[in-house]
């Protein structure tokens, strides 16, 4: 049978455009539209996470998150704890994406991940040449991503991805396989470069008679943490086989100890985010990006557990340095992927700025005391104050506990009950 127009259930010409912009466009998709018809696999070449979108797609020096190692595979060796990640976006025309991530750290063997992404279109109604109607149809892709990373030294990691990708339109499909690689370097403790080449090889999809490649993606790109790792700043240049070189960036700043905030540019399309992070090793986040279509919004949640970590947690969260009870006790964890060479409890204001330290060789003590007092031995105003827990290990690694807040509040009083014993 021959198939003639294909539409849309609602309107002909606005819906085609806006499903092939929202496939083309998937990830903010930046340089899609600069060739009539787009680009084989754009909608996964181009996508990005909740998190990346914020920071403008910039990701690739950056790619701390399980998603991430669709961008930058060799980055999951920065995540310490196994991580599962959930992320769903709208875009136009009732297509979505959604995506599942799994990652657990090793120590010994590589970094092991697996990725799934799943594009869905909305319906869309064809007819035959005499304009029959002929019923509704959909656009599915499925990308599953396997993937692997391992330090080749303290400041060096490589890291390859297996793409396996899936592709149905109406009774047709097919389905391919290509590879990634990745490096990514620590310069100094806050200064990383990242470079990745995507779709080596494939996937190549051939649903009729046309075979067609997805194009080979290069990019690199810097990430600077600022303000005690409380700010990032992140910048890259993206190179397309057959398009020209474009450059996104973004920022990140951290308000307070559970709230972050993202900003920035994929070419000339703004974007931004936030990230929440909740109880028990859960976090939040969604991301925006602007287009002449409209707006396209993201939301991921992940959840940690188990792995390489640090942690610290003081009891009581508030005390009184003038009360019965003068003193809080930080109650100190760790696990690291070799021996604990030192660790550091740092204890800043507001702004950030330091106010008492503890720290040592070795393994970090069950519990640390503190009388509310500075560095210099002096009393400390009432207020709340950040504080977090770092290890070091013998491979030089190190790794960052989540920033809690403690309180000191002189106003706090002991009220005692006089009892009175005796016969009735």
């Amino acid at each position: 049978m021959m198939y003639g127009i294909l539409k849309p259930k609602r309107n002909f010409s606005r819906g085609i455009l806006l499903l092939g912009a929202a496939v083309l466009l998937a990830g903010g998709g930046a340089w899609a539209a600069e060739q009539e018809g787009g680009m084989p696999g754009d909608w996964l070449t181009s996508y990005r996470s909740a998190r990346a979108i914020g920071l403008g797609g910039a990701f690739t020096a950056v790619a701390d998150q399980p998603l991430g190692m669709l961008w930058n595979p060799a980055g999951m060796t920065q995540l310490e704890m196994n991580e599962v990640f959930l992320e769903s976006t709208r875009l136009f025309e009732d297509t979505t994406v959604n995506g599942l991530s799994f990652v657990a750290p090793g120590s010994r063997y590589p970094t092991l991940g697996v990725s799934i992404l799943a594009l869905r279109s909305g319906e869309f109604q064809k007819t035959s040449t005499t304009n029959d109607d002929l019923g509704d149809f959909r656009e599915k892709e499925t990308a599953f991503v396997l993937s692997a990373s391992h330090d080749l030294a303290s400041y060096l990691s490589l890291g390859g991805n297996l793409r396996v990708v899936r592709q149905s339109i109406d009774d047709f499909s097919s389905s391919g396989f290509g590879f990634d690689l990745g490096a990514m370097a620590r310069l100094t403790p806050d200064l990383r470069l990242g470079a990745s080449v995507l779709n080596l090889g494939g996937p190549s999809i051939t649903l009729r008679n046309d075979e067609e490649n997805y194009p080979v993606q290069w990019v690199g790109g810097a990430s600077l943490d600022l303000m005690q790792d409380r700010a990032l700043i992140a910048f890259e240049l993206v190179q397309v086989d057959g398009l020209e070189l474009t450059a996104r960036g973004g920022a990140e700043l951290a308000i307070g100890a559970n709230v972050s905030l993202r900003a920035g540019f994929d070419k000339t399309s703004p974007a931004g985010g936030f990230s929440y992070r909740l109880p028990n090793q859960m976090q939040v986040d969604y991301g925006a990006i602007g287009h002449e279509l409209g707006i396209t919004h993201r939301f991921g949640i992940s959840w940690r557990f188990g792995g390489f970590f640090a942690d610290s947690q003081a009891q009581p969260a508030v005390f009184s340095p003038l009360g019965r009870n003068a003193t809080t006790s930080f109650q100190l964890s760790s696990r690291t992927r070799r021996d604990t060479e030192s660790w550091r409890l740092s204890i800043t204001d507001r702004y950030g700025d330091p106010v008492r330290t503890f720290g040592g060789r070795g393994t970090p003590p069950a519990q640390v005391v503190w009388d509310g007092k500075s560095d210099r031995g002096e009393a400390l105003p009432d207020g709340s104050y950040l504080y977090h827990l770092a290890v070091t290990d013998a491979g030089g690694r190190s790794t960052e506990g989540p920033l809690r807040t403690i309180q000191i509040n002189s106003q706090i009083q002991e009220i005692s009950v006089p009892i009175q014993l005796g016969a009735r």
